[in-house]
């Protein structure tokens, strides 16, 4: 959850405030029973909840409510004022709930009520022939958890490649590797959350094939799995350079727990790294091997890092923060061979590297669907309701291609909270709930004590306008992007809760284009 403060501040909420002190559709931070409690006030109904999201702790009063919700300025997650409920990722538990009285001009709270709905555990239907998951990442697994949330009763499968429980993976490019987070807290949940939930998990297991017709899954032990509906939701895989020595022990990829942990361990003995590439996984590992004390080094094509995706005026302002934290660049070039203790670039420029990173990007894992006979083009092809060409089958994460409303275009992305999103959405279409997914995409990106966080999308062709600030000391900036005439994404550096009013009116337009 986060690091919540153990010290309560603020008003004591048992004692009473006034209603005035909370001007309507505002929030108020005190406490009661010896926990963080958030009033939220709208008319002469005030509701008390949890003051910190249940995602990484981050204190709501700072966000902001719309209508009756109210929404995390970190990385958006939103919770009903009414029942406490999380209503989208990237959080998933309630916040508490108390009772509250107004009596006199004062608001009360008066003593805690239970969590609103929480059935862990149900029955089985034994007529149904079950939702198969194939994946157990971002979408998959907010899949599978929203499947229970809704109350369905038949069986649910996750089957996942992975050796390990489903994990959080933006931590892998960051504080796994610092070593600040332990390893049980990459985990999104425990074993047993998912037996608790008849939520079957076959770990280290791989779907060779899927009928389509017959709705079948077919997995590389010949066991069969039938299937009423199905989601695939297999992610993307790391690029893996044709470099000379790109295969040798030291060199590793940021896409699982094991490789981040490798690369923690390796650093732990090492003085010197190269990462390999400027992405935003690139620089976040290299923000984290720089926090350890190892020399870094950043090799990467691009004349800037980060301006295909962010701009000139951001990228600028990365490197600087970067060169201020004592990382060398080495750009416009790229490497020609890796050896056991050094890094060859193009130039003839030789790197001294016990550890090598490699962040080059990512593609689509879309072999399967392409075998089961989806449409893919750079993705699997969904229509707005995340469902493939072939009826029964959903596609979610970085796999799919959707049609998005706002631009009129096809659009995948690769983006920790979208695919969390679509995985919900996907399972209520699955459920028969017909519901366009139109979410804003969002993202966020930490390196050493910067914080960006953007909102929408931007292809290539946009302008870039900067107002602000982007002083390494102490930025506070906004970047919006245009494609034409059209505000597609925004970009902001120490404005979380205008980042947050963005996404919402960004809503709003979505809303009025469908």
């Amino acid at each position: 959850m986060g690091n919540v403060p153990t010290a309560l501040t603020g008003p004591d909420l048992e004692a009473g405030v006034a209603l005035s002190s909370i001007v309507d559709g505002g929030m108020m931070h005190g406490h009661a029973f010896g926990a963080h409690v958030l009033l939220v006030r709208r008319g002469d109904r005030v509701r008390a909840i949890g003051a910190h999201c249940t995602h990484y702790g981050v204190a709501l009063v700072d966000g902001l409510v719309v209508g009756n919700e109210v929404r995390c300025p970190l990385h958006h997650a939103c919770f009903s004022i009414e029942t406490g409920a999380a209503l989208r990722a990237p959080a998933f538990d309630a916040l508490a709930r108390w009772a509250t009285e107004v009596r006199d001009g004062q608001v009360f709270v008066t003593h805690a009520l239970a969590p609103d709905s929480e059935a862990p555990t149900l029955p089985l239907d034994p007529g149904d022939a079950g939702i198969v998951i194939v994946g157990g990442g971002a979408a998959g697994n907010a899949a599978a958890e929203m499947l229970r949330s809704e109350g369905y009763r038949g069986p649910v499968t996750m089957i996942s490649a992975d050796t390990q429980l489903p994990v959080d993976r933006p931590n892998f490019s960051k504080g796994t590797i610092t070593g600040t987070i332990p390893h049980e807290f990459n985990f999104l949940r425990p074993a047993s959350f998912y037996a608790e939930r008849n939520i079957t998990l076959k770990l280290d297991t791989r779907v060779t094939s899927i009928d389509g017709v017959q709705k079948v899954a077919e997995l590389a032990s010949g066991e069969r799995i039938n299937y009423r509906t199905l989601l695939i939701a297999t992610g993307a895989d790391p690029i893996k350079l044709a470099t000379p020595g790109a295969n040798l022990p030291h060199v590793f990829t940021v896409r699982s727990l094991g490789d981040s942990e490798a690369i923690a361990a390796n650093a732990a003995n090492a003085r010197s790294a190269v990462v390999i590439g400027a992405s935003f996984i690139g620089m976040e590992a290299a923000a984290a091997l720089r926090s350890r004390g190892l020399a870094v080094h950043v090799v990467a094509p691009d004349a800037i890092p980060m301006a295909r995706v962010l701009g000139d005026d951001i990228g600028v302002f990365m490197r600087q923060v970067h060169d201020n934290h004592g990382v060398t660049f080495h750009l416009g070039t790229t490497v020609a061979t890796i050896e056991s203790n050094r890094v060859i670039l193009a130039s003839g420029e030789i790197i001294d590297a016990e550890l090598v990173v490699t962040g080059v990007g990512v593609r689509p894992s879309v072999e399967l669907a392409t075998r089961a006979g989806l449409m893919v083009d750079n993705g699997v092809i969904v229509d707005a309701y995340l469902e493939t060409s072939t009826p029964g089958i959903f596609a979610a994460g970085d796999i799919a291609r959707w049609p998005d409303a706002h631009s009129g275009a096809s659009m995948r992305v690769e983006h920790w909270v979208v695919a969390e999103r679509q995985g919900q959405t996907a399972v209520r279409n699955m459920l028969g709930q017909r519901e366009a997914f139109d979410a804003v995409p969002f993202f966020w990106t930490e390196q050493y004590d910067v914080t960006l966080l953007y909102v929408g999308h931007a292809e290539r062709g946009f302008t870039a306008t900067l107002t602000g600030s982007l002083d390494p000391d102490a930025p506070n900036a906004r970047v919006d992007y245009r494609q034409g005439e059209t505000l597609v994404a925004v970009a902001t550096i120490g404005r979380d809760r205008e980042s947050l009013e963005v996404e919402i009116a960004m809503e709003r337009v979505r809303k009025q284009v469908s």
